[in-house]
């Protein structure tokens, strides 16, 4: 009889299950309730063996859908520029399916009341009130991406636009979006450094915690006035990405 912990015979057991290729990638894991009845466990046990077979890359959770066996095969690196042009649509989607990639997303917005952070970068006071929204950016179901978008209400509320992802103009992005309300945005500005996930990001990207991330700050700002009309916190998983800035001139 072993002399291992709880969790860990759970997880050999996780482990057994991939290995034997009762599994293949893609495939949902037993749920935590199916796993608790298997071994007499808590689901406290149940969950720390998910956490020891997802820090090593077996496994991929996906928030509010369960537990998913992770394909060993490297992904293909997704090549990022700053913005697609005008008219076609969302950036993000744009830019993968021109590398024979399938974009999709998540997403959820709400207004708040901008903080000192967000107030410094829009440009507004704080405490003005703001459209904020999460995305969850997936490249052929798989997440690879995470943004965090603000755009003060002052620019957006009342409009048909001030809902980013739903309307009439859903999900065709900001410099498309904001062209709708006579504001023409050029290139972002954009502020890109290296540091690791945190438990949440890996969470919602579905690595383990503290793998590299490319972490980017992006503003968009209407030609014009020079306002900032939108800023961004986007996280690129440093394994899947890279980014390409400029544009090499056509002969």
């Amino acid at each position: 009889m072993t002399d291992s912990p709880t969790y860990l015979q759970v997880a050999d057991a996780l482990r057994a299950h991939i290995s034997s290729r009762r599994l293949q990638p893609g495939d949902r894991m037993p749920s935590i309730s199916a796993l608790q009845r298997e071994h007499g466990v808590s689901t406290g046990v149940v969950q720390r063996a998910y956490a020891v077979v997802i820090d090593e890359g077996l496994v991929l959770a996906r928030p509010g859908a369960g537990y998913y066996v992770k394909s060993q095969e490297p992904p293909a690196v997704l090549v990022r520029r700053q913005r697609v042009a005008a008219g076609d649509g969302s950036p993000t989607e744009a830019a993968l399916a021109r590398q024979g990639v399938v974009g999709t997303w998540r997403h959820e917005s709400q207004p708040q009341a901008a903080d000192t952070r967000i107030a410094a970068r829009l440009e507004i006071q704080p405490g003005d009130p703001v459209m904020h929204t999460s995305y969850v950016y997936l490249a052929d179901g798989e997440p690879a991406q995470l943004a965090e978008s603000w755009e003060p209400m002052a620019i957006t509320g009342g409009s048909l636009i001030v809902l980013p992802e739903a309307g009439p103009h859903a999900g065709i992005g900001v410099a498309d979006r904001m062209a709708l309300i006579g504001v023409e945005v050029g290139m972002p500005v954009e502020r890109v450094t290296a540091r690791q996930a945190s438990r949440s990001e890996a969470q919602a990207l579905g690595v383990a915690p503290a793998v590299p991330v490319m972490a980017i700050e992006r503003s968009y700002y209407d030609q014009t006035t020079g306002r900032p009309v939108e800023t961004a916190d986007i996280v690129l998983l440093g394994s899947r990405w890279v980014g390409e800035y400029g544009q090499r001139p056509q002969s």
